[in-house]
This record gives C-alpha cells, sequence and structure tokens, in this order.
C-alpha cells in the first residue's frame, strides 16, 4: 500500500508542476495548487513561460495582466481565439517573447484575441513585444528597450509563433524619460513567424514598429495612434500588404508610414527593403506632417496606394533613398485625394530639395489601397473595431 501512495503522490506532483495555467470562473475559489514560472490566477496574470513549459489560456476567462508575462527560450505561450487580456498595472503590464521562445495568439474574425487596459486611456499599459533571431543591419545583434531582450542574428527563417486576429488597444506607456512602448513591437523577427489580421488602436506611441527581421505581415489596421501609424527600421527586407491607417481626427501622430534603414550608416547591410502594396493612408481633420516618410538610405517598393488629408503624400530623404526611388517606378498605382496638399518632396542628405523626375510615382486615381479606397476594408470591418 505504501508503495502505491507514493506513485500516487509522485504522479500528483508531475501533474501540478506540468500544468501550465489554471483558471477559474470569477465567481470560483482560485486553487493555490504551485505552477513553476508564471502566476495562474486569471486575476493576476503575470510571470514566466519557461523552457519546455505550453501555458494554454482559457477563452472563458479574462486575463487581468497585473505585470509582465515573459515567454522564455523553449517556452510557449497559447492564446485561443475569443480570449481577453486586460492590463492593469500600467508601464509593468506587457507581454515580451524572448528569442526562442513562440507566443500562438490566434482569434478568429468572429472571435479575436484582445488585449486592452482596465482604463482604456491611450498609453495605460505596455503592449507586445517579440524577439527573433534574423539579420539585423544594425550588428550581429541587439537588445531591446523593453526586458533587455538579445534579438536579431542570422537565422531568415526565425519563427516567434503566430499572431492572427489579434486586437491591441490603449498601449504606449513610458517606461522611461521620453520612452514608449509601442503597440507591437517586432524586433528581428524571422520569415516563418506568421503575422496577419493584427489592429493597433488608440496607443500613445507607434501602432506597428519593426526592427529589421524578414517577417511578413498582411491585413494591418493602425488607427488612433499618437504617433507613427507603421514604421521600420534596422534592415527590415519583408513584405507588407493590406494595410489600412487612420490619424486620430484632431491631427496628433507624425506620420502615416515611416520607413528608415539605418540612422548611422545609411548604406548598411541588409538595407531595409520592404514590398508594401494595398495601403490606404489616412490623415487627421487637417492636413500636417507626412503619409509616407522615407529616410535614412531605406529603399522601398510601393503598390496601390490611397492618401487623404496630408500635408506631403511622399516625402523621401537622404542620398541613397531619393537616389533609389527618383524616376525609378518604385511607387506605382497611387491616388492623393484633393486634402493631400504636396504630392511628393525629395530630400538630399544634406537637405537640399532635389528635383522629382517623371515616373518617380504612377498615378491611378481609381486605386483601391486596403481594398476600398478610403473607407473601411471589408477583411478589417468588425473584428479589428472598424465599421
Amino acid at each position: 500500500m505504501k508503495k502505491k501512495y507514493i506513485t500516487l503522490a509522485l504522479s500528483a506532483l508531475i501533474i501540478s508542476a506540468s500544468v501550465s495555467l489554471t483558471s477559474c470562473k470569477e465567481d470560483e475559489t482560485i486553487p493555490t495548487i504551485p505552477v513553476v514560472g508564471i502566476a495562474q490566477d486569471p486575476g493576476n496574470f503575470r510571470g514566466e513561460v519557461t523552457n519546455g513549459q505550453t501555458v494554454t489560456l482559457d477563452a472563458t476567462r479574462v486575463y487581468i495582466l497585473n505585470g509582465a508575462v515573459t515567454v522564455k527560450a523553449g517556452g510557449k505561450l497559447v492564446i485561443p481565439a475569443g480570449t481577453r487580456i486586460v492590463a492593469n498595472a500600467g508601464a509593468a503590464s506587457y507581454v515580451l517573447v524572448e528569442q526562442g521562445g513562440q507566443l500562438f495568439a490566434n482569434g478568429t474574425s468572429a472571435s479575436p484575441v484582445s488585449f486592452s487596459s482596465a482604463t482604456a486611456i491611450p498609453g495605460s499599459w505596455g503592449g507586445l513585444v517579440i524577439c527573433g533571431k534574423a539579420p539585423l543591419n544594425t550588428g550581429a545583434s541587439g537588445s531591446s528597450e523593453i526586458g533587455n531582450s538579445p534579438y536579431g542574428g542570422a537565422t531568415a527563417t526565425d519563427n516567434s509563433g503566430s499572431f492572427t486576429y489579434v486586437r491591441i488597444g490603449y498601449a504606449g506607456a513610458d517606461f522611461a524619460t521620453g520612452k514608449k512602448f509601442n503597440g507591437l513591437s517586432l524586433f528581428g523577427v524571422g520569415s516563418e513567424t506568421k503575422v496577419e489580421n493584427i489592429a493597433v488602436l488608440n496607443g500613445a506611441e507607434d501602432g506597428i514598429e519593426l526592427y529589421g527581421g524578414t517577417v511578413n505581415v498582411s491585413n494591418i489596421v493602425s488607427t488612433g495612434n499618437a504617433s507613427d501609424a507603421f514604421s521600420w527600421k534596422d534592415g527590415w527586407t519583408g513584405t507588407a500588404s493590406n494595410i489600412f491607417t487612420n490619424r486620430r481626427t484632431d491631427g496628433a501622430g507624425n506620420t502615416g508610414i515611416k520607413g528608415i534603414s539605418n540612422v548611422s550608416n545609411t548604406n548598411a547591410s541588409p538595407r531595409s527593403n520592404p514590398i508594401l502594396k494595398n495601403v490606404t493612408v489616412l490623415g487627421g481633420t487637417t492636413g500636417e506632417s507626412n503619409a509616407i516618410r522615407l529616410y535614412a538610405g531605406t529603399h522601398a517598393t510601393l503598390d496601390n496606394v490611397v492618401v487623404s488629408k496630408w500635408a506631403t503624400g511622399i516625402s523621401a530623404e537622404s542620398d541613397s533613398t531619393v537616389a533609389y526611388l527618383n524616376g525609378k517606378k518604385k511607387i506605382t498605382n497611387i491616388f492623393f485625394d484633393t486634402n493631400v496638399i504636396t504630392q511628393a518632396t525629395l530630400k538630399s542628405t544634406a537637405g537640399a530639395a532635389v528635383t522629382i523626375k517623371d515616373s518617380t510615382y504612377i498615378i491611378k486615381n481609381d486605386a483601391t489601397g486596403a481594398g476600398n479606397g478610403m473607407a473601411s476594408p471589408a477583411w478589417a470591418v468588425g473584428w479589428s473595431g472598424l465599421q
């Protein structure tokens, strides 16, 4: 009998150690089974997903993010369709996926995965930070400002997981003086990572920013964010298709789309050189700033673009960026509505105006942009918050 009791006790211990997260309904008593690494109480969601763990959340629960959740190398966090995560600790609330960790947040159009804050105030929590092993042009590797997590490397096909039908609201908290989270930060993320049907809404900084890497993204909504709707730097070489951005109605924000290669070395390799197709960039109530700003050596190819309510539609700056675009038909099938004051400007690295050659951009007055011109595209209606 003693042997049987010991076996049962060991089995129970193994089960409790391998259970990644146990959730209870709000009116139930929270169990106290110890779980290594991550807090299991959905009312106090925080901690680490460690090597070898797979933590799967319960879509019927609401998880209160009272601190950081970090997915370590070899760990997996699975967030099913319909799961709601509500941040409640300001800049201390964020989700960080380290190199070698994976996040699988896979919603549906009917049941997106939702990240928001308890106060629904822009900048009232951190955001999502993903670190991969794909190449950068700032060195062999870098360290994210959030969590000092390494990123970058030589694995172009690195896989940090899958993010589909995910809505991120009210992110962008200050984590240091003059520094804020983005809604979604992709640091050296590789091409095997799936990023599609993502909405970043009402944040206090950039909606989405890519720091190098090779990841491809599609069906992106970035609206009401205080800074850039969609930006890249440090050698991003992926593709982006179906991008719908809308500035705050009060005109707050810097640009719609901002592209950089390397501010210290505009010819650093790999050079930022993404392909963007099917893009709508809407400004605020008045024409201010730039719809699309490309500088510091970035290259880019854009096709089927709709621009409305901006002071300048396209601004290209720095010698290498201008040389790549000027007269080269790299921007095709673009429509500027009458609220765009200046369609395009080119400037050298020294800041001197450069004459725009024919065929630098090709006008198409019936361009559809993200799918429906200046109106919400059908693929985004509902799950993203667009109507």
